[in-house]
């Protein structure tokens, strides 16, 4: 099999919906082997089975990314079942909830914060140490572009989002010449369960993006998951410490 990512050996978290379930499909695709993980068992086990029964290497570990023990565990399952580790992407996330920040209480902070921000933490530096001790890889993080603009009402997932850009440029910086990229993706409004359910909860917001947005429409989980398996890849091999806006031209307005 050829592809951009023929023979890596990727993790994906965050992978039982949305752009991660999207980014296990390209990778795989792409030639890569995958290790999906995230906290639902049901999920991933019916991902798993659609790869496998297409031909693809993949299995599932399920696992909260704000254990540490948990992100330990996913990273050197992936070793035990492929081998190695040669690309992660670190997708798991929380979505924002809207209030004003006076008013926002301090459990919703640190419920978003401790995903968000915290979760890709402890995966990025555990994905680091492995990738040292395997001569190299490529690491993508989630961000969106609540990291890149301010929003209103949704403070912790724009603070945390915010932090996630941060962690990448201070991982890229520190690693670069030791063979590891650290890239972030900055998605704009993405077909998900989460976006789908801030719809259904607020009619007319869908079009109000579209509004704001220069492409006028909502992206596919396909088409953030392709900008990811490109920039873990070797064709993005001088590109490190970027945000890639995958935004349909949100953040030029």
């Amino acid at each position: 099999m050829w592809g951009i990512l023929s023979g890596k050996v990727a993790l994906i978290t965050g992978a039982s919906s949305g752009i991660g379930a999207a980014a296990a499909r390209v990778f795989a695709r792409e030639g890569a082997a995958v290790m999906v993980t995230a906290r639902r068992e049901r999920e991933l086990s019916d991902l798993v089975d659609e790869l496998t029964g297409k031909g693809f290497e993949a299995a599932y570990t399920v696992a909260d990314v704000t254990r540490p023990e948990d992100v330990d565990r996913a990273v050197s399952g992936t070793v035990q079942r492929f081998g190695r580790l040669d690309v992660a992407f670190n997708n798991a996330g929380l979505g924002a909830e809207q209030a004003p920040m006076h008013l926002m209480d301090d459990a919703v902070f640190d419920a978003i914060v401790d995903v968000n921000l915290r979760g890709v933490w402890y995966c990025t530096r555990r994905e680091i140490a492995e990738m040292l001790a395997g001569g190299g890889g490529a690491i993508v993080n989630t961000s969106s572009v609540g990291g890149l603009v301010a929003t209103p009402v949704a403070a912790p997932y724009v603070i945390s989002k915010h932090a996630v850009v941060g962690l990448t440029k201070a991982a890229a910086a520190e690693y670069a010449k030791q063979g590891i990229r650290v890239n972030a993706i900055a998605p704009g409004t993405t077909r998900s369960e989460m976006i789908e359910a801030w719809f259904a909860l607020q009619p007319g917001i869908e079009d109000l993006l579209h509004a704001v947005t220069p492409q006028g429409r909502t992206a596919e989980p396909e088409e953030v998951a392709e900008a990811a398996a490109w920039l873990v890849s070797d064709r993005a091999s001088f590109v490190t410490g970027v945000t890639l806006p995958v935004d349909g031209g949100y953040t030029l307005i």
